[in-house]
């Protein structure tokens, strides 16, 4: 597990986030939790799946996509719980 005591960040499924994706935000942004651009083409997705290969498996590997892509069956999301 991480520091944050979360198992399996990577490598399931892609994982939406709430931020736009930006191609060259995350070159320039804050180091600790970026927020992400104000817009962009679509919303961020990030850690890859067990389509991708396994290079492409990181929690910082991110892309993009539209929640309208009906087509997109290999992104979820994360639920945590606390103790």
């Amino acid at each position: 597990h991480n520091e944050l005591g979360i198992y399996d960040m990577a490598g399931n499924v892609w994982e939406w986030c709430s931020d736009h994706f930006g191609p060259d935000y995350y070159i320039n942004s804050p180091k600790d939790n970026p927020k992400g651009p104000s817009s962009g083409r679509g919303r961020a997705i990030r850690g890859g799946s067990w389509i991708n290969n396994p290079g492409d498996c990181q929690v910082f590997d991110r892309g993009a996509d539209t929640p309208e892509n009906e087509n997109y069956g290999n992104g979820g999301i994360r639920l945590c719980k606390e103790k």
